[in-house]
């Protein structure tokens, strides 16, 4: 009998490995305590987010009234990722009662929306008109989601919660470098609008590290918003101000499309994976499906026991499939069917367990049905906990830097180019090279799908509140974040990791330099993936934890950012 080749060795063994796994049912997971751990905790992406945040905790408020204290902070010092001109997820927890549910404060197409509204005469796609211009911005979700949040889940009045953004935009705060960067990428798209100029230029340049950035428009427009609520700014003198200054620019907003904004509350995915239980963000956001789905597929893998070259090769097949996922299947759920319940079945994983080769990448042109028409680094999170167990994680966002850049005049509002992130046609890449097909196509009044990933993670010893920013890159991360919480890793660990991503098309597998060493890589490419070493650190991972036993909680902000964890 002649030998084995060693790659035959190789998966021959661990198929024998790997199969007893995939048969195994799931031990049940620990219920989260019902008393609180006694201590809070913030992990945001700046300091002075966080600390609105304990500031308001620190006045009676929960977890719930600290949330809006942190994302309109985040407004106002960190305006590169999030705003009032954008939306995003929060996804709660409360401790009294186990209440679980998703706010989806995404941003909605406009009335005068239409699917081929960024297309030319020969159908294709206008280079820019989805991202850079007036007519890439959805209509904003965070306003109304604060108000939200605030009204229906926290304690304290909405004003009190947005005393310290308010502040911090009158007041102002010194330049630092990572806003300081975004600013010099983003130079000529402020120089479009004479208000972006004033604010964040001087002379029509980028200031210095430590200028003092003041806002005082749009401490104007908070305020608005703490006083009169959501229908302060969503209908009467504002929302004309907003739809009249959006149109000087070359918008199609309307007061009708702001007066029909609401919030909506969704139910979360919900998922199992080696005892934890697995909460995450639901359609518009498909993050939550994917990370359910990567896990289930993995879940009939036993990731300790093989080398990391295997352990590697195994994840990326995951990712590449439930991004060739959300190609075909994923969009806005009050708009198209979504097969939530399918995508997160441990027997659909099964199924695409099946078609992963230990020994060979699986090229994604070989996954059926993504090219048929029919099926950020520039976004933040942020991670709470309260002392009575209650939890929020929100990831917001404008889309890219800055959104479009442009600032309507007068409110200290940047608008989103969010509409970039429907399918402007199927087949064709957005900013992020995602694809999509009709199921994000854009219609009026639809939300359009996003990557973000907000989680909690509810394992048989403790808890984990994580997400990211970062694009196409938000549910791979969020995927290895809880893969290395599930693998004992402290907070800081989890968000410091090296990182490396697959996202289906295109079919490559994208690293961090210190992700995989130079034998790694090779054995890798042997396997027949195409790899290709990131210029820059993603992601910007906030990350809270809450060890059951000991009642340690922890929070972690990203070293690659300027943010910063406190326990309170």
């Amino acid at each position: 009998m002649s030998p084995l080749h060693p790659l035959a060795r190789l998966r021959a063994s661990l198929v024998v490995l790997f199969l007893p796994l995939a048969l195994q049912a799931a031990p049940v997971p620990t219920k989260i305590p019902a008393a609180g751990p006694g201590h809070a905790a913030i992990a945001s992406a700046y300091p002075l987010a966080s600390d609105a945040g304990k500031e308001i905790l620190a006045k009676g408020g929960n977890a719930f009234d600290a949330a809006v204290a942190v994302a309109a902070a985040l407004a106002v010092v960190e305006p590169s990722s999030s705003g009032l001109g954008g939306g995003g997820f929060f996804l709660l927890r409360r401790s009294s009662d186990g209440l679980e549910t998703m706010i989806d404060l995404r941003e909605m197409a406009p009335g005068a929306a239409s699917r081929d509204m960024y297309l030319d005469r020969d159908g294709n796609p206008v280079p820019g008109l989805s991202r850079d211009s007036a007519l890439a911005a959805g209509i904003p979700g965070e306003p109304a989601g604060f108000a939200h949040l605030a009204k229906k889940y926290g304690k304290l009045p909405l004003a009190t919660s947005l005393g310290p953004a308010i502040r911090l935009a009158r007041e102002g705060f010194p330049l630092y470098p990572r806003l300081r960067g975004g600013m010099e990428f983003k130079k000529n798209a402020f120089l479009k609008t004479p208000d972006a100029t004033r604010v964040f230029l001087v002379d029509g340049e980028v200031p210095a590290l430590g200028a003092i950035i003041r806002q005082p428009e749009l401490a104007a427009s908070l305020e608005i918003l703490a006083k009169s609520g959501a229908d302060g700014f969503y209908k009467g003198a504002f929302a004309k101000k907003l739809v009249d200054g959006v149109r000087s620019l070359g918008g199609n907003w309307t007061e009708q499309d702001l007066a029909n904004y609401k919030v909506v509350e969704r139910a979360p995915v919900i998922g199992h994976y080696r005892g934890a239980r697995i909460i995450s963000a639901s359609p518009p956001a498909s993050g939550g499906v994917a990370l359910i789905d990567a896990l289930n597929i993995l879940e009939g893998f036993d990731l300790d026991k093989v080398d990391k070259v295997t352990r590697t090769h195994v994840i990326v097949e995951a990712m590449r499939r439930v991004h060739r996922d959300r190609a075909v299947y994923l969009g806005d759920p009050d708009f198209v069917d979504v097969p939530v319940a399918r995508l997160i079945n441990e027997y659909y994983a099964a199924g695409q367990r099946a078609s992963i080769r230990l020994d060979k990448a699986t090229p994604s042109a070989m996954l059926p049905g993504v090219d048929a028409p029919s099926p950020g680094p520039s976004t933040t999170h942020f991670s709470v906990l309260d002392a009575k167990g209650n939890m929020v994680a929100a990831t917001i966002t404008l889309n890219f830097f800055f959104g479009s850049g442009l600032m309507v005049p007068g409110t200290g509002i940047l608008l989103n180019n969010q509409m970039d992130d429907f399918s402007v046609k199927p087949g064709v890449p957005n900013g992020f090279q995602l694809i999509g097909g009709d199921a994000n196509a854009i219609l009026p009044k639809k939300r359009p799908l996003s990557s973000s990933t907000p989680t909690i993670v509810a394992g048989p010893k403790g808890l984990m509140i994580l997400g990211s920013p970062g694009g196409s890159y938000i549910p791979g991360m969020v995927i290895l974040g809880t893969l290395h919480f599930m693998d004992g890793r402290n907070a800081q660990e989890v968000a410091g990791a090296p990182r490396f991503h697959h996202q289906f098309s295109p079919d490559v597998l994208q690293f961090e330099s210190d992700a995989l060493t130079p034998e790694e890589r090779k054995a890798l490419e042997a396997r027949g993936h195409t790899l290709r070493e990131g210029t820059r650190k993603w992601g910007n991972m906030q990350v809270v934890t809450w060890d059951y036993a000991t009642n340690k909680v922890e929070a972690a902000s990203d070293p690659r950012g300027a943010g910063v964890g406190l326990v309170y």
